[in-house]
């Protein structure tokens, strides 16, 4: 294989390869038809994002077609701000339906009708034990289940107790449908699972049309089935459930979908459950589902992360069926290679400290030229202004300097970013000693060019010129969670312990280069030295700019792969 074709070549899985072996033996008549089925209960995250990277790049790979379809088979918990926020993460991830566009609610006439003919086969019966009764009956993984005292109702009674049901005449909860399989199952979703519930709720889409819903096991073949999927690819969870989908569309003798389970994405530092990230919402640890430090897709998308890191992110990972995590480095660092290509540099000074060029002739404006991006030729250069006095960072001084230090400290020098070497001549401090300005002289000929722009100086400082900087607030996310599984934190059931204290430094009054406050929200760059912000979504305005770190400059997965190859 040559090099040029190399980079062209998808790397390999075993779901793709069960695909072209269906295309080439001619299974499903040469089709590739898949869908991405979300619960309409939450925001996407980062997981749903290698579950839609999976179904839409396997239809596009092989010219088939993906479904986007939601199994909202449960008002109760569902929304119809869940539903547009899912449609806008996927159109951002890249993808297209075109039209495409399903609900599991319009099948539920589909379903009912399915129901009744479980019903007349005698496959299926009306059930008055409660919820925990149920439960008590099913018995154990070692312990056979016992078969419910209304288990062999007649098939008119059933027929009449369903309709009834439809129609409202009971209250929630008094019965429910199950199905008539096998109580001594090894699978414990085979023992005579409930199929359907009362639920006399408001539905997102039918209203109050309907009294009962169709439980999700019982919806999601059957939709697949509807929608002639060749694939339904699923998660492991959904592994033991397959005989009960089995079951149920080879009862009702309809269209059979093939299900394959593939290992979920579990992620260092992070919580990938709907439940518990609603939970940090509800709690208000977060300030809501697209929080930057939340692993949902708006909350990534907010913080400054690409469609194109995180399709990277989900190819990188690859497909398996072994459950494992994934560091969070390896996203991050998927977020730096992208923005390393496109981010333009711009400078930003975080923790300001004044500096003034006590030779530079006052009142004097100079426009200095400055590499957009020395990665993109093509990005060009922009003019940057320098005056009399500047801002640098607090770190980037030091009193009493260590040998090593090479920014700047009393005698000695350091070039600033595409202007003048720079000496500190004397530290001004306040009457608590601290240090509040430095008092510098500038080299003019050593500007590119001059006479001794190639002097050799170790350091090189980002700046902004105080005349001409505009103030900023900037927030410095990290980690939501100390531990790397906070999902197992036996300690607290409310995730509390495992919260990050540090996960959001907000600094205010930060200095920033002109450039970026024409910048628009969602706008993304490199502060030079300082890692990838992105001005943020809701809060920014031009005249009071606010941006997000999106990661920092330092890979530390790039130190991780190394050591482990």
């Amino acid at each position: 294989m040559n090099k040029e074709n190399e980079m062209d070549v998808t790397p390999s899985n075993f779901i793709r390869e069960v695909v072209k072996d269906d295309i080439a033996s001619n299974k499903w008549e040469g089709r590739v038809h898949t869908r991405f089925p979300p619960e309409p209960n939450g925001f996407l995250h980062i997981g749903h994002a290698k579950s839609i990277c999976l179904n839409f790049g396997l239809a596009d790979e092989f010219g088939g077609q993906c479904n986007l379809r939601f199994d909202d088979t449960n008002p109760t918990k569902e929304e119809d701000v869940y539903v547009q926020s899912i449609i806008e993460d996927v159109k951002w991830l890249g993808f297209d339906w075109g039209d495409k566009i399903y609900y599991t609610s319009d099948y539920f006439a589909q379903l009912y009708d399915w129901a009744v003919q479980l019903i007349k086969a005698d496959v299926a019966y009306v059930e008055d034990l409660s919820a925990d009764e149920i439960r008590e009956h099913r018995g154990t993984p070692t312990q056979a289940g016992k078969d419910s005292p209304f288990r062999n109702r007649s098939v008119e009674e059933n027929l009449d107790l369903f309709e009834r049901m439809k129609n409202g005449e009971f209250a929630d909860g008094a019965k429910v449908l199950r199905a008539k399989i096998d109580m001594a199952s090894g699978n414990l979703n085979m023992r005579d699972p409930v199929l359907y519930r009362i639920l006399k709720a408001h539905h997102h889409r039918t209203g109050d049309t309907w009294c009962i819903y169709p439980m999700y096991d019982f919806a999601h073949g059957q939709s697949d089935s509807i929608e002639t999927i060749t694939h339904s690819i699923c998660t492991l969870e959904f592994e033991d459930h397959r005989p009960l989908y089995d079951w149920i569309i080879d009862t009702l003798d309809v269209y059979h979908p093939q299900q394959i389970e593939f290992a979920r994405l579990n992620l260092a530092y992070t919580l990938l459950s709907k439940r518990k990230l609603l939970q940090l919402v509800e709690e208000k640890h977060v300030s809501g589902w697209d929080d930057p430090r939340m692993p949902t897709i708006s909350g990534l998308r907010r913080r400054g992360y690409t469609p194109e890191s995180i399709r990277d992110f989900c190819e990188r990972i690859g497909v398996a069926k072994a459950n494992s995590t994934v560091e969070m480095a390896l996203l991050e660092h998927c977020l730096r290679e992208d923005l390393n290509k496109r981010a333009l540099r711009l400078m930003a000074v975080l923790r300001p400290l004044k500096v003034v060029l006590v030779n530079y002739p006052e009142g004097q404006v100079e426009e200095l030229d400055s590499p957009n991006n020395p990665e993109d030729p093509e990005a060009g250069s922009r003019k940057i202004p320098l005056s009399r006095e500047l801002y640098i960072e607090q770190e980037d001084f030091m009193e009493d300097a260590p040998k090593k230090f090479f920014r700047l400290a009393p005698g000695k020098e350091v070039r600033l970013k595409s202007a003048y070497i720079i000496k500190c001549e004397e530290v001004i401090k306040d009457s608590s000693g601290n240090i509040t300005e430095l008092r510098c002289t500038y080299d003019p000929d050593s500007k590119s060019g001059g006479a001794t722009a190639g002097r050799k100086i170790k350091g090189t400082l980002h700046w902004v010129s105080a005349q001409h900087a505009k103030s900023a607030e900037v927030r410095m996310y990290s980690h939501l969670f100390t531990k790397e599984n906070p999902a197992d934190d036996k300690e607290s059931s409310d995730l509390k312990s495992a919260l990050n204290p540090e996960s959001l430094e907000t600094l205010k009054d930060c200095k920033v280069e002109p450039a970026l406050a024409e910048a628009q929200p969602g706008d993304r760059f490199q502060f030079l030295r300082m890692g990838y912000f992105c001005a943020d979504a809701k809060d920014y305005l031009s005249t009071a700019p606010v941006f997000n770190r999106a990661v920092t400059l330092r890979d530390t997965w790039a130190k991780i792969a190394k050591k482990g190859s």
